[in-house]
């Protein structure tokens, strides 16, 4: 079931420029999702907050 949504026209704008003439919002969407989704992956896979290092890890194993 296919819905809609109202956008500015500068978003519109916006999402157009991430596409060519033969791509559809759909497509552009769903490709901007793709990038956000390995993006925030990126993010939690380089976060260093509440992290050792191997050294640390040892010396925690050891004691």
């Amino acid at each position: 079931m296919a819905s809609t949504i109202q956008i500015s026209n500068e978003t519109k704008a916006l999402i157009s420029s991430f596409g060519s003439k033969e791509d559809t919002y759909e497509e552009i969407i769903k490709r901007m999702y793709a990038l956000a989704v390995k993006e925030q992956l990126r993010q939690f896979l380089l976060n260093s907050e509440n992290t050792m290092t191997l050294q640390e890890a040892r010396e925690y194993i050891n004691s």
